[in-house]
């Protein structure tokens, strides 16, 4: 079988990813949580949370499909800090990837601390990084654009930021990290209430 992965932004952090018929949807929000962003209408065979906020672990939000099927991928998980206190602020995160035939996708959550090496290893030459990159909360654009110089990903996919008709007012819009990261591939979502926006193909 011809392996395809499909990623679409579904607001704020919140993606579903496709492993051909397989999907996945990480870091779904509560109702009403996020300014500008719809409720979320979907359905998956599986549902991940990088950490217990309500912009990140409405699983409940989300149906499960009917029936049970073995995930097409080996998924890991680097267990981080949503801080840059060692969590003392907001507690943990959990970075979440997603290796699929040759291809490796990574979900960093709220990441909100710079990574250790042995943290950094199996996060190198990610096919798509998913990188928060609004501040406040998670790493700045600056801090990002630090992690995405180590990873050198193929693609970069900014989340966790403001945009013209979403987001948090305190968190930052994208602008400035992509300026941080002239050599990068950066491919930014832009938010529709109406679906979900394919924004990257495997």
């Amino acid at each position: 079988m011809e392996r395809k992965i499909r990623i679409e932004f579904l607001g704020h952090a919140c993606f579903k990813l496709y492993f051909n018929d397989y999907s996945v949807v990480i870091d779904p929000y509560e109702k009403g949580y996020v300014p500008g962003l719809s409720d979320l209408n979907e359905s998956a065979a599986m549902v991940l949370c990088s950490h217990e906020h309500g912009d990140h672990n409405a699983a409940d939000e989300i149906s499960i499909d009917g029936i049970a099927v073995d995930a097409p991928f080996t998924l890991s998980v680097i267990d981080s800090y949503h801080d840059e206190v060692k969590g003392a602020k907001r507690g943990m995160n959990k970075i979440h990837i997603f290796r699929y035939g040759d291809y490796k996708i990574a979900h960093m959550g709220d990441i909100g601390c710079s990574l250790t090496d042995e943290q950094l290893m199996p996060l190198k030459n990610a096919d798509a990084l998913l990188i928060p990159v609004g501040g406040t909360y998670t790493v700045d654009a600056e801090g990002a654009a630090d992690i995405v110089r180590v990873i050198s990903p193929g693609t970069v996919i900014p989340m966790h930021y403001r945009g013209e008709t979403f987001g948090f007012d305190n968190i930052g819009k994208v602008d400035k990290f992509t300026q941080l990261v002239p050599n990068a591939v950066v491919l930014t979502p832009k938010y529709s209430a109406e679906e979900g926006e394919c924004i990257f193909e495997l």
